[in-house]
């Protein structure tokens, strides 16, 4: 029984109806049928797991999305999150906790699905993918498959106000199950899993049936199309900036914790040289790995 995902999957449904947004999935005959699996796909949007999730439907499956936590601790999305059974992400607490729940519930037989980028790419393009995804369906022994989506990026999308556009044409696609052997290197899956999402999404753009309406809409194609999204490499800066900038946000919210603590009971707050200095980014933030 899924008492919150049928009502909502209807009422997703009656969402692309009103807005005349017609979903293509091709590929859906390389998810299996039952048991378990790990979806793969690329990120482009804040909408992807509802278009990768539609599209997992033309399967018969459901499948349940690997998100951060704070999508759960929102008064409006956490109670439907918490009632598709998706799956929150502590990026600042205990990170391998996502991988045990994770095995668990392919243990069930269910699907899970995962951005393996950790973050929506600016660019609109694969890269930077984390070992996690790989390395959860190698562990549990269950079908990789890689995954695309394109075109719900222009609906809602990183840096950019929703436009809520009529008429925009989705996509999605899923490839065969990425190969590997029992006990395979996570970084070789992880590469081969990233070459197959990225065929995907090649392919999807190039049979993508609309254009930009102008030269300010080229923002939605990526700058190797002629868009104006940033390349990669750009994109990868700004990343790095936005996670450089969070870091120091957490530490000096837990610098004024330690601070408010020190006042209550007389004790000095750790500050200067001897507080947590900023570290580069971890092998894999996803899964801690």
């Amino acid at each position: 029984m899924e008492p919150v995902y049928t009502p909502v999957i209807g009422a997703a449904l009656s969402l692309f109806r009103v807005m005349g947004w017609k979903v293509e999935v091709r590929g859906a005959e390389h998810i299996p049928a039952d048991g378990p699996a790990v979806i793969a796909s690329n990120h482009i949007g804040y909408l992807d797991f509802i278009f990768v999730g539609y599209g997992a439907r033309d399967a018969g499956r459901l499948v349940r999305f690997a998100a951060k936590k704070e999508v759960f601790d929102h008064p409006v999305s956490g109670p439907l999150m918490r009632g598709m059974k998706h799956l929150p992400v502590d990026r600042d607490g205990d990170r391998m906790a996502v991988m045990r729940e994770a095995q668990r519930r392919l243990g069930l037989g269910q699907v899970i699905g995962m951005f393996p980028e950790g973050t929506i790419s600016r660019s609109f393009m694969p890269s930077g993918a984390k070992t996690g995804t790989a390395r959860m369906a190698i562990e549990a022994g269950v079908p990789l498959i890689p995954a695309a989506v394109w075109g719900d990026h222009r609906i809602m999308t990183k840096g950019r106000k929703p436009n809520w556009q009529r008429g925009v044409h989705m996509m999605v696609g899923f490839g065969p199950a990425v190969e590997y052997d029992e006990g395979a290197d996570t970084r070789e899956v992880t590469q081969r899993m990233t070459e197959a999402i990225t065929d995907l999404v090649t392919e999807l753009q190039r049979d993508y049936p609309q254009v930009p309406a102008d030269d300010e809409d080229r923002w939605w194609l990526p700058a190797h199309l002629g868009g104006t999204a940033p390349t990669p490499e750009e994109a990868e800066a700004i990343a790095r900036e936005e996670r450089i900038a969070r870091r120091r946000a957490r530490k000096a919210a837990r610098e004024a914790e330690a601070a408010t603590a020190g006042d209550r009971d007389g004790t000095a707050a750790v500050s200067g040289d001897d507080a947590d200095p900023i570290e580069p980014d971890p092998v894999d933030p996803e899964t801690g790995g």
